[in-house]
């Protein structure tokens, strides 16, 4: 009796890590078909894109399709990427800062991507996210921090909905090393084995997104004054939304200390700095919260504020149907609004929000 396949479509962008997870997944014994997104129209339209679908990732998506031996699908989704564009650049206008990849994993790559494999009859997404699948509480899917911890990508899934996650194959998080990754690429024969990781977001052109907000938002990028924490004029700025809290560069003040962004106030466009000791803060608030686990109404955890941050403990409490508050156990530096709270019980992540305000500040 012939045993039927479980099958699976890919995200591919032509990079290593997409590339190797469709071969691991050949080599478990799925069904694989390939998916390239494309931008499309979109990308023209905003900023003449070359990020996830330049004509380069293209053609690396199709040599290593073909490498492999599986059907490869282009899929323009322009549409789904215009709300992701228009919040990103709405977000910069509020003087938040933005993170728009997690909005595409949950709206395009386990959204549109999913609706897909549904009219396909393709049971299982996967992608190649440094995260992993794990069995939470009662045996039910569960997100985990991806075994290679420097390269760790589970902060940017927590928007995807819970009801989804059994459904979601990510073997790239099992990987240990991302040099192991690149070694099984050349194994597999496949030729972005030493393609370098793009650390760009897909519709900003090298990687500039003020050229993105010029022609979309233009107000964000009024000049404006520096201040102090006192209201002293320290110097002027080219736009409120070349910054983000706890920056240090580019804020060309002379004031005899390391100077750090602490406020972005729009309505007049002035952006607050001090030294390092007034970015940090004790607690924050946070709205859009996506919950994966079932959680108590308050709760000790580990919460990550930015993508490059290892997490703090600090003690979270569930305040709405959508929203929670965070009290640090320490002071934490750049609690940033736009950027996700995401929450963990050591390596599996409960669920996340959107950072509303900080508080607590020294």
């Amino acid at each position: 009796m012939t045993v039927r396949k479980e099958k699976v479509i890919v995200a591919m962008s032509g990079g290593v890590d997409s590339s190797v997870a469709a071969g691991m997944l050949l080599e478990a014994g799925y069904e694989v078909t390939g998916a390239f997104l494309c931008l499309g129209s979109a990308g023209a339209r905003e900023a003449a894109s070359r990020g996830c679908c330049s004509p380069t990732d293209a053609a690396d998506a199709r040599r290593v399709a073909q490498t492999l031996g599986i059907e490869l699908f282009v899929l323009d989704y322009a549409e789904a990427f215009g709300p992701i564009i228009d919040n990103f650049v709405g977000q910069y206008a509020a003087g938040r800062t933005p993170n728009p990849c997690i909005h595409c994993n949950r709206d395009v790559k386990f959204g549109r991507l999913m609706d897909r494999a549904d009219s396909l009859g393709i049971r299982y997404v996967a992608t190649g996210h440094h995260a992993r699948i794990a069995a939470g509480p009662g045996g039910k899917p569960a997100i985990a921090r991806g075994r290679a911890w420097g390269k760790d990508q589970s902060y940017a899934l927590f928007a995807i909905p819970r009801g989804r996650l059994g459904r979601i194959l990510l073997p790239i998080g099992e990987i240990a090393d991302k040099d192991l990754v690149r070694s099984r690429a050349l194994d597999l024969g496949l030729s972005v084995h030493d393609k370098p990781d793009s650390q760009e977001i897909c519709f900003v052109p090298d990687d500039d997104y003020t050229e993105l907000l010029a022609r979309l938002r233009p107000e964000a990028l009024a000049p404006g004054q520096i201040v102090d924490a006192e209201g002293r004029v320290l110097g002027t700025h080219a736009g409120y939304a070349r910054y983000t809290i706890g920056q240090r560069r580019g804020l060309r003040v002379a004031a005899g200390v390391p100077m750090y962004v602490t406020g972005i106030d729009p309505a007049s466009a002035r952006v607050t700095i001090g030294p390092r000791e007034q970015t940090m803060c004790t607690s924050l608030t946070a709205g859009g919260a996506n919950w994966h686990a079932d959680v108590r109404g308050q709760f000790e955890a580990t919460v990550q504020i930015r993508y490059n941050h290892r997490g703090a403990p600090g003690r979270v409490t569930v305040t709405g149907p959508d929203s929670f508050a965070v009290e640090f156990a320490e002071p934490v530096h750049a609690i940033t609004p736009g950027q996700a709270a995401v929450v963990y019980d050591g390596l599996q992540m409960l669920g996340g929000g959107w950072i509303d305000a900080a508080g607590g500040r020294e």
